[in-house]
């Protein structure tokens, strides 16, 4: 429409009965327009801003009270985020920012449908309880299925643990694991090596790094590998989040309050 406004002010204007009433009217729509266009857009990014501000006390929320997970989305999605600043802008334009600020954020949010007994397992998992683990990310994706507005990310997060040579959780292979789910997985894995677990120590980020090169073209993307591996160290360890800690006091109930 603010093609057509213009169009019609610019071929009234130049042509050889220019009506100047016609041209103004045509002259003003156009700028209303625009003008309508850009609050709507701005009013639409404020939105998803603010809906990330939600998600990110909610998921602070739910890794609070999981020692093994506590800090660790918001981990993940300050580790994507950074990672995308460094891919080739012929990738950037595939995919949209906030968009993938949400799936970094909510890519474990399944993990709300996995039992605490496995979930804080201080020893390793049996077949029978990976089997339940490795359910989480379709959990999240049914978690998650109210907000059809992000529907297009929901392969991002399902996907988030497959594996370049085909043994993830669903078996999808190369190419055909999303570009967004292969950022994420990049970023996880550092992520899950570096966080303390009930069941492990922290490794250093030189550790790290050396783990995800020799799994790179397997597990992780190698070009994503080369390009997380080439981010100044500073960068990452900045991307650790402060964990989240609920001190409850207990107030004394006096006599007369009963």
């Amino acid at each position: 429409m603010l093609i057509f406004f213009l169009l019609g002010y610019l071929t009234v204007t130049f042509s050889g009965n220019a009506d100047i009433i016609i041209a103004g009217i045509l002259c003003g729509g156009s700028i209303f327009v625009a003008i309508m266009l850009t609050i709507t857009f701005m009013l639409m990014k404020r939105t998803k801003e603010r809906s990330i501000d939600i998600a990110e006390v909610l998921i602070g929320v739910i890794d609070a009270r999981d020692p093994n997970l506590n800090g660790h989305s918001r981990h993940v999605q300050n580790l994507t985020m950074l990672l995308y600043e460094y891919i080739p802008v012929s990738k950037k334009k595939l995919i949209n920012r906030v968009s993938l600020e949400y799936a970094a954020l909510m890519h474990d949010v399944g993990k709300l449908g996995i039992p605490e007994s496995i979930l804080n397992k201080p020893s390793k998992l049996t077949d029978e309880e990976w089997t339940i683990m490795r359910q989480h990310p379709d959990i999240g994706i049914k978690l998650l299925e109210p907000l059809r507005s992000f529907e297009h990310v929901f392969p991002w997060i399902l996907y988030h643990h497959e594996h370049i040579d085909g043994t993830g959780y669903h078996n999808i292979k190369g190419w055909r694991i999303p570009y967004a789910s292969r950022i994420i997985a990049v970023a996880d894995t550092y992520s899950a090596i570096t966080m303390k677990r009930s069941y492990k120590a922290p490794r250093s980020h030189e550790e790290a790094l050396s783990i995800m090169r020799s799994v790179a073209g397997s597990q992780l993307d190698e070009e994503l590998v080369n390009i997380f591996c080439s981010i100044p160290k500073e960068r990452i360890i900045a991307c650790q989040p402060e964990k989240i800690e609920f001190h409850i006091e207990e107030t004394p109930v006096s006599e007369t309050s009963a």
